[in-house]
């Protein structure tokens, strides 16, 4: 297996990191380590460093907040988070916004280095692929459909054919997070008789005010000094194609009025040039805010409401349509065995049915990510819960009662039943399991005298 040589340590007990530091360099690492964040991010900016271990709690900033700048500025680097049991709730976010693994303190130098074995393996597989099938996995994300035969999914189904059709007609997406909003619009584009023209992406959130006319407009050279030759902006490359305007709602509000005329006037005009120039482009915009809400707080503009919402489309969370998440699960397996090279022939069903007791507040990206994650993880031919480090997690903090349980389950024996597993979790410590279930010391003394639990016998048999 190829070693990464470089780990960055960050936490703010000096002695902590210098003893985890002098373990790494023991085995080969090279180590750089930092007490702070803003120290850790000098670091990261000056070194190539292949794998970043560090704490959910830390000073100057939470490590969520940590760990999602650094996957926005370096998504290269491989993140492993160390925490408590007490903010596993917060370790399953964390793995939704991109760490690969995490660490429970306190742990033993030997743990330490099986999970960084563990992301090395998983990185190295990850770079082959990326090197070795470039081609292929472009080939691969674009067979990727939706997936789903649940009334909720049904009834979005059920506008795709009209809305399709209508070629010019602007369209809104809604929904959260991580429900397939650019994947709807893609459908829509290639079901549409613009298929064959191109389908072009833009975030708007991260198109500073300074640049969007640049951005959507393009420019003449010469305009300003970096100009060096003509450039089209956004609507010119998607002409005749369709322009996905995702994330519309964080869209600044200066800016709505110049898209908003575009979309009445249908030509554009580049920096330093006088020349408009007729276009014809499908804009299909996504957001997960309430354009309604913002609207009536000055923050989006009711006339550019108004010309984006002739089609509206909300797409269902994963927890609304959770009969599809076995259909989902199956999928992402088949997916990524191929782009992987895995065979990987069957799911252990424990897997799906601890799966599909989860919410998914990440919704399908949050499931894609842990099954693309198991998949790797996998060496044999059969996915199993040891694939998943966070199912025991996730049946703990995500467990509400499936269609099929419903009529055995009621709300009081999931309650019991999750006290114990956290009690068991934590080896009966109250302080430990109260805050695994988000709820007060206190309010896990009533519980557990309400469900008259004998923790001393359990303590015993344990």
């Amino acid at each position: 297996m190829e070693v990464f040589q470089n780990i960055l340590i960050l936490d703010d007990e000096e002695g902590f990191r210098e003893e985890i530091g002098e373990f790494l360099k023991e085995e080969g690492y090279q180590v750089l380590t930092a007490g702070l964040p803003s120290e850790a991010l000098d670091i990261i900016r000056n070194n190539d460093i292949d794998i970043a271990v560090f704490d959910i709690r830390m000073p100057e900033m939470d490590g969520l907040t940590f760990l999602k700048q650094i996957k926005q500025e370096f998504p290269e680097i491989e993140i492993i988070m160390m925490t408590g049991f007490g903010d596993m709730g917060s370790v399953i976010k964390a793995m939704r916004f991109g760490a690969v693994d995490f660490l429970k303190k306190p742990f033993k130098f030997s743990e330490l280095k099986n999970v960084i074995n563990r992301v090395s393996k998983y990185k190295v597989i990850k770079n082959r692929v990326n090197k070795e099938n470039i081609v292929n996995n472009n080939m691969l994300d674009n067979k990727i459909q939706m997936i789903g035969n649940s009334p909720a999914l049904k009834k979005v189904f059920s506008l795709l054919d009209k809305i399709s059709k209508s070629g010019d007609a602007t369209v809104l997406l809604t929904g959260e997070t991580g429900t397939g909003k650019e994947l709807m619009a893609k459908t829509i584009h290639m079901l549409s008789k613009r298929k064959d023209n191109k389908f072009v992406t833009v975030n708007c959130s991260t198109i500073p005010a300074e640049l969007f006319e640049n951005e959507f407009f393009g420019h003449k050279k010469g305009s300003y000094t970096d100009a060096k030759q003509d450039q089209k902006g956004l609507f010119e490359t998607a002409d005749k194609g369709t322009l996905f305007l995702d994330e519309i709602g964080d869209m600044q509000y200066e800016m709505q009025a110049k898209l908003l005329r575009v979309l009445e006037d249908k030509k554009v005009s580049r920096l330093g040039g006088y020349e408009e120039k007729e276009i014809d482009v499908r804009i299909i915009t996504a957001t997960n805010h309430n354009l309604k809400e913002m609207v009536k707080e000055k923050k989006f503009r009711i006339d550019l409401f108004h010309r984006l919402n002739i089609f509206s489309i909300e797409i269902p969370p994963l927890r609304d349509r959770k009969e599809d998440i076995p259909l989902l699960i199956n999928y992402f397996v088949k997916y990524f065995s191929e782009k992987y090279d895995k065979k990987i022939a069957k799911v252990e069903n424990s897997v799906i049915t601890k799966l599909m007791n989860y919410k998914f507040p990440g919704n399908i990206r949050e499931l894609r990510n842990i099954v693309e994650r198991a998949v790797i993880m996998c060496d044999g031919n059969i996915l199993k819960e040891s694939n998943f480090d966070l199912l025991e997690y996730l049946d703990i903090l995500g467990k509400t009662p499936t269609v099929e349980n419903s009529e055995v389950l009621d709300m009081a024996s999931v309650e019991k039943e999750n006290i114990l597993k956290a009690l068991a979790l934590t080896n009966n410590n109250k302080s430990q399991a109260s805050k695994l279930l988000n709820i007060s010391r206190q309010a896990l003394d009533r519980k557990i005298k309400k469900f008259n639990l004998d923790i001393h016998s359990m303590r015993q048999e344990a």
